[in-house]
């Protein structure tokens, strides 16, 4: 092969080697947001990038922060489990649509204490994290636990620190069932946390860190994060009066009376539902993107992401105790909103 072949076919390899990075760039998908999701969208993002080489850059940085940096269009999608009103998304040319159900867990690091044994009351678990009830050996909280060793150490409640759909999921429930939470609270993606011995951390990971770390402590994060590190989540009263226990089960129970295509937008909470196997702080993620996205070819891939994963990521969704959403609802979304975004 003489000079000027072999430079020619060199030069056509680095063309080569150039388009097909410029390929795999352009396929990489960026979104931010909910670290309620994060758990789930990481197991999706693996298989999916197995099976198309198309990868996702995902920032678990809170709902809040999923929000700005989709309304500053700095990434292709944002995740919030506080689902904005029909009216934001329409003066901004969005769309939202649910893509998991799971649940939000109250969760203690109390000596000798084990997964479930500790039962809570709505009542109780709104005046623990107002500050009212401070001690564990509180005889609110030792009447419903007749037989448990409780200490009699200050209660230290763990909340976070960022905004946080997992709050605006976990105070729209204490609204619901605690009329004093309500008025001197109240619930959104941060709220001013009444109790004295509050400590606070970003992220479902910040949250489940400082519980596991400080003694006689209560916060609250989604349930993966409460079984990948081995936490120890209470029982709670739901709306039918019995005590039910975290899991895929009830949090289903919860979300089954839902009818996502009733509310515009999709945009509503599920905590608080009735029947009597609903776990009572169950709540959703919601996934938000442009009508008119600036690259359109992005956006397409993040739909069949998505796509996958409501499809044919359901198992690994069950794996680690969320829901998938139900065939009729993808069907919805499909057609309903994912037909108003342009991509081509």
């Amino acid at each position: 092969m003489n000079f000027v072949l072999k430079k020619t076919l060199s030069v056509a390899l680095l063309t080569v080697a150039a388009t097909a990075s410029l390929s795999v760039s352009a396929a990489e998908m960026t979104g931010a947001g909910s670290s309620f999701i994060y758990p789930v969208l990481s197991k999706w993002s693996e298989a999916y990038k197995a099976k198309t080489g198309n990868n996702l850059n995902y920032q678990s940085i809170g709902s809040g922060g999923g929000i700005k940096q989709i309304n500053a269009k700095t990434v292709d999608f944002g995740a919030t489990d506080d689902p904005v009103k029909a009216e934001d998304l329409q003066a901004k040319g969005q769309i939202q649509f649910p893509a998991i159900v799971g649940g939000v867990v109250p969760v203690v690091n109390i000596e000798g204490v084990k997964p479930g044994e500790l039962k809570l009351t709505p009542d109780v678990l709104a005046k623990i994290f107002q500050g009212v009830i401070v001690t564990w050996n509180d005889q609110r909280i030792t009447s419903l636990n007749p037989g448990l060793k409780i200490p009699a150490n200050v209660i230290n409640v763990v909340t976070r620190s960022d905004g946080s759909g997992t709050t605006a999921i976990f105070t729209n429930y204490l609204s619901k069932v605690s009329p004093s939470w309500k008025d001197a609270v109240g619930f959104g993606k941060t709220v001013n946390w009444p109790a004295a011995s509050t400590v606070s951390g970003k992220g479902n990971e910040g949250v489940a860190a400082n519980v596991t770390r400080v003694k006689n402590s209560i916060g609250y994060v989604e349930y993966a994060f409460a079984k990948k590190n081995n936490m120890t989540y209470t029982s709670l009263q739901n709306a039918d009066g019995k005590y039910v226990l975290p899991d895929d089960k009830t949090f289903a129970a919860a979300a089954s009376g839902t009818d996502w295509t009733k509310f515009p937008g999709m945009a509503t909470f599920i905590t608080n539902a009735p029947g009597a196997n609903a776990w009572p702080i169950t709540g959703a993620t919601f996934i938000v993107m442009y009508k008119a996205p600036s690259d359109k070819a992005k956006t397409a891939e993040v739909m069949k992401f998505f796509d996958f994963g409501l499809k044919q990521g359901k198992q690994l969704a069950t794996d680690l105790d969320y829901v998938p959403l139900p065939d009729e609802t993808v069907n919805y979304i499909e057609k309903t909103v994912w037909s108003q975004v342009i991509t081509k």
